[in-house]
């Protein structure tokens, strides 16, 4: 069955507006008596069927409710410094496959993206429709949020108190990602660090270590792409808390 984020949900009806409503009726075609399923962010979906398609809303009536167990029970945040090209966005929807709760995406110094104001905004809106998208595709219940752009000064109060963070970073020698997992709760949300092109410059992995209580890791003897790092990380850090494999 085809899947829609709800834009308002009733006591046994919800209803679909703007984008949600124009890929129903335009792209999907679908008509008065078809099911559909829908999902609010809060870890429920709900099987319905299309009681009538207005101008500005559909409205589907609830016959089934479920939630299902498609979340990671650990939350993880990655926070990626912007980079060039199409990267970012591969990042957004491959991170929401495999399952991440939350994206940041970070002003770095050398960041070769640079984006303020109205056109941020933009992006950012661009990068939660491809987050809306994906979740669609892997049948998740609950959206990732995208962040506003963020300097690091404001990374610590965008997250949970007690976030455990971690960073990937060239120059670690000795402390690998797995040995780092074993110490941290899986409780408490863990947020990954990843560099943009050309990585982050030790100050900003000082500054990371003083202010967040970042841990540096080692991901081995290759230098990875930063957008293979990001989906690396995050699949290492899934797969070892059993939310994959």
């Amino acid at each position: 069955m085809n899947r829609f984020k709800i834009t308002e949900l009733g006591n046994d009806v919800f209803w679909l507006r703007d984008s949600e409503r124009e890929h129903l009726v335009r792209v999907l075609r679908l008509s008065p008596g078809d099911l559909v399923v829908g999902y609010d962010n809060s870890g429920r979906e709900y099987t319905s069927v299309i009681l009538k398609i207005e101008d500005k809303s559909v409205t589907c009536r609830i016959l089934s409710t479920d939630q299902p167990d498609v979340e990671a029970h650990t939350a993880v945040y990655l926070v990626a410094g912007l980079s060039k090209g199409e990267k970012m966005e591969w990042v957004i929807q491959k991170g929401t496959e495999l399952g991440m709760i939350g994206l940041i995406p970070l002003r770095a110094k050398r960041s070769i993206v640079h984006i303020e104001g109205s056109k941020a905004l933009d992006r950012v809106a661009r990068w939660q429709k491809i987050a809306s998208e994906a979740s669609k595709q892997s049948h998740r219940v609950q959206e990732p949020e995208i962040f506003e752009v963020s300097d690091w000064k404001n990374l610590k109060e965008k997250l949970p108190e007690g976030t455990q963070w971690i960073i990937p970073y060239e120059e670690e020698k000795t402390q690998r990602l797995a040995s780092v997992l074993k110490t941290m709760d899986p409780e408490h949300p863990i947020a990954l660090l990843i560099g943009p092109e050309g990585g982050f410059e030790e100050a900003e992995v000082a500054w990371a270590q003083e202010e967040l209580g970042a841990q540096s890791v080692s991901l081995g003897p290759r230098i990875l792409r930063t957008e293979t790092a990001a989906l690396a990380v995050l699949t290492m850090v899934l797969a070892h808390y059993g939310d994959l494999g």
